[in-house]
């Protein structure tokens, strides 16, 4: 096998095994990347709303309209990073301008002055998103062009998304130690560690992780690739499945606190068990790169999720004090999160290799992982929409709950079965998509023989 050169990434990618060196290379920098994203979700609407006083429903509009942004960018900026041409490569040149915008954004967004209004938050969440997509969209589709083999794209998305849960633990732990008065320097702690740590884990990802050259094949047009991209039944059943799979980890991570805090009654152990779920995920993510080595991806994703689903059936029947039978529910389903992590992106990978022996042109890569992003999000936005909505519906009162941590009587019944029954149906859709999942290890080997055979039908003309 020709060597790649490190700076080019040129040479034959296709059964590519990384170094331990390279996957950190290549991992690291989603550390910062999730560390600038998860207080957005968390801490900056109160701060800017309360703190800033600028107000819930103002705050809460201009962060909306700035997320629709993602609408028109995540497919432009995936799009565009496939079809560019550099020395440098498709995915660097990306990263490369993105991480500024992203550390400029997150320090402005999380660092602001006592006079900071709703063109101050606009402006840095802007950048912030922007900056975001023009990182995230490309290391993705890079890590996903940096093998052609099944089996080693685990161990690549499995680097990724190890260090995407260690940066949530980071920011969170941030948010933590620093406590409500102390909010404003909890988050300039964050901004800080963005600032520093994003570029200088850029650097090293450029000099240690090649970057695939430009794909000189033909591309066809809009038109046909959105046939080619209708009739990809792989990656039409992933997506819908990742759709589903994201809505049921979103519930319980939206009602999550209001769980802990007013139907076990133990506010004073959120943090910990937080904590202890994301670090199992980490924890298990080995595991599960050696079940998919043995039994495949799709049926070990399977099996992990019917594995969440009999542990979230428990959480309905706990009552006041249970925190040590909760803390199991948190063990159990947060070793499977790793598999969560690790596997679906690494099918997504492998559902791109069909639409490029479809085409036999150029890889889409960038494109398909812009829909994976926008069906991240989006079953984070439906989480929230089903979530407080659903629990209003069923007759939950969060004031009489919370009266009830000092005495009163609250029914959380509707809170518990929220929580742990609403994941299980969209976990059993995801599971009857996913179980004939129709690409294993042998069909994507030949789908790798067909584009490298492709490939050099090109290359002699």
């Amino acid at each position: 096998m020709q060597t790649p050169d490190p700076m080019t990434g040129a040479g034959d990618q296709t059964g590519r095994s990384l170094s331990r060196l390279q996957l950190l290379a290549y991992g690291l920098m989603g550390l910062p990347l999730a560390a600038a994203t998860l207080p957005v979700y968390i801490l900056v609407p109160s701060y800017y709303a309360v703190e800033l006083g600028l107000g819930l429903s103002a705050v809460g509009a201009v962060l909306f309209a700035m997320r629709l942004w993602d609408v028109v960018s995540d497919p432009l900026i995936g799009a565009l990073s496939d079809r560019t041409r550099s020395r440098f490569g498709r995915r660097r040149p990306w990263i490369a301008a993105g991480a500024p915008l992203t550390a400029a954004g997150a320090w402005l967004l999380f660092s602001p002055g006592e006079d900071a209004g709703l063109v101050h938050l606009a402006l840095s969440a802007f950048l912030l998103y922007l900056g975001w997509t023009m990182v995230m969209l490309p290391y993705s589709a890079w890590g996903a062009e940096l093998s052609g083999d099944y089996y080693e794209r685990n161990r690549i998305t499995a680097a990724r998304e190890g260090f995407v849960v260690a940066g949530t633990l980071v920011a969170a732990a941030a948010a933590a130690l620093s406590g409500e008065s102390e909010r404003t320097t909890g988050l300039m702690a964050v901004g800080l560690f963005v600032v520093v740590l994003l570029p200088a884990t850029a650097l090293l990802m450029f000099r240690s992780v090649p970057d695939p050259p430009p794909d000189n094949r033909q591309r066809i047009d809009w038109r046909q690739g959105l046939d080619v991209l209708k009739q990809n039944r792989p990656f039409r059943r992933l997506i819908i499945a990742w759709l589903l799979n994201g809505v049921a980890n979103g519930l319980p991570a939206t009602l999550f606190l209001l769980y802990v805090d007013h139907h076990l009654k133990a506010p004073d152990k959120s943090g910990a068990l937080l904590l202890t779920y994301f670090l199992l995920a980490i924890v298990g993510l080995p595991f599960w790169l050696w079940l998919a080595r043995r039994y495949g991806k799709h049926r070990v994703w399977c099996a992990a999720m019917v594995w969440t689903c009999f542990w979230f059936s428990a959480a309905p029947f706990l009552g006041p004090g249970d925190v040590w039978l909760f803390a199991a529910v948190c063990v159990s389903t947060g070793i499977a999160l790793g598999a969560d992590l690790a596997l679906p992106p690494s099918m997504q990978a492998d559902a791109v290799d069909v639409d490029t022996a479809a085409t036999g042109g150029a890889a889409r890569t960038g494109l398909y992982f812009a829909l994976w992003g926008m069906a991240t999000k989006l079953s984070l936005a439906l989480a929230v929409g089903l979530a407080f909505p659903g629990l209003e519906a069923l007759g939950f009162d969060a004031a009489a709950a919370q009266d009830a941590a000092v005495g009163a009587v609250s029914n959380t019944t509707p809170l518990a079965w929220m929580y742990g029954f609403a994941p299980i149906v969209f976990k059993l859709g995801a599971i009857a998509l996913v179980w004939r999942h129709p690409l294993g290890a042998a069909d994507q080997a030949d789908l790798r023989r067909r584009i490298e055979a492709e490939e050099q039908t090109d290359a002699s003309r």
